[in-house]
């Protein structure tokens, strides 16, 4: 959970609030990959592009995946004319600008919005993206209530540093948010989150997050953890849902993934020895097997589909290989 999160940290969020009396309509025309909405008091009701719409009330988050626009309304079928908000749209109606460093709107209606928007990115944290909807609701009265207060405070003030303080406080929230979320009652959780409390399998996930670069083989990885191999094998393959070292192939060309976007300067042989491999050759075949491009290619212009459904197609074919 905590690296998948590396990948999903806010920075130079989109951080306001707003003061509204109904009727009203606010569009959220951003398409961010996350953005999370809660309500300080009064109410109304966030309705996605696709979907049905869920009621925000005083305490309550909803949690958007983008890049799907959104609505937040006082009533379903709300005659209010929309104000489109996005990264730097005016909203003279309400009296204010939003701005990346963070925008108040203060009006006197009884509703308070508070919206943090995610510039989320990334391979290493596809796995969590994947596991949201479209459109997420968490009840107030949980861990994130005390979080709401410390962002109402900071989003009311004007003082330096304040990016950063509101960039924590919604890596925050939404940690606490998805908790919640994962954990409800009737709920079904991603199988790295149910597998990361087990006495086996979590172990052993921890050890190829944290080196994934190590000379992994389900006999060492099955001492580090304290267990035979067999069980080892058995109880991975039981909860996360393939062999140990298929998911750290994945891992390892997640991370690959990202390292090519994020540095152009870096030759193909370093990052391929970043994730483990002291072959480039080895790498960049390993990487086409999971990615269905070379590296290169990659670097140019990666391909629409996810490296989940690459290697899903690939495992399916039984050529994939560590």
């Amino acid at each position: 959970m905590d690296d998948l999160f590396r990948g999903v940290r806010a920075h130079g969020s989109l951080f306001g609030s707003s003061a509204l009396s109904p009727p009203f309509s606010l569009h959220f025309v951003d398409g961010a990959p996350l953005t999370l909405c809660t309500v300080l008091s009064g109410g109304g009701w966030i309705v996605p592009e696709r979907g049905a719409p869920e009621p925000l009330r005083a305490y309550d988050t909803v949690v958007v995946r983008g890049p799907e626009t959104f609505t937040f309304v006082d009533e379903i079928g709300t005659a209010a004319e929309p104000v489109a908000y996005g990264e730097y749209c005016a909203a003279p109606e309400l009296g204010g600008t939003r701005y990346r460093r963070g925008w108040r709107d203060d009006g006197e209606g009884p509703t308070t919005l508070i919206v943090g928007a995610y510039p989320a990115g990334g391979e290493v944290s596809r796995p969590l993206l994947d596991a949201l909807p479209a459109v997420l609701r968490v009840g107030g009265g949980g861990t994130g209530d005390a979080v709401l207060d410390h962002l109402a405070a900071e989003v009311a003030t004007d003082t330096p540093g304040q990016q950063v303080v509101l960039d924590r406080l919604l890596d925050w929230m939404l940690v606490c948010t998805l908790r919640e979320w994962f954990d409800r009652p009737g709920g079904e959780p991603p199988a790295w989150w149910s597998a990361q409390r087990d006495p086996v399998a979590g172990p052993a996930l921890r050890l190829l997050h944290d080196e994934p670069a190590a000379p992994w083989t389900v006999a060492a990885l099955a001492a580090r953890a304290g267990v035979s191999r067999s069980t080892l094998a058995k109880r991975f393959a039981e909860l996360v849902g393939e062999p140990p070292l298929t998911y750290l192939t994945r891992r390892r060309m997640a991370l690959a993934a990202d390292l090519l976007a994020e540095r152009p300067d870096a030759t193909v042989a370093e990052v391929a020895r970043a994730v483990g491999y002291a072959d480039p050759f080895g790498f960049s075949a390993a990487f086409k097997r999971v990615r269905g491009v070379t590296p290169s290619e990659f670097r140019h212009g990666p391909p629409e589909r996810t490296s989940a459904q690459v290697l899903s197609d690939r495992q399916q074919e039984g050529i994939v290989k560590v």
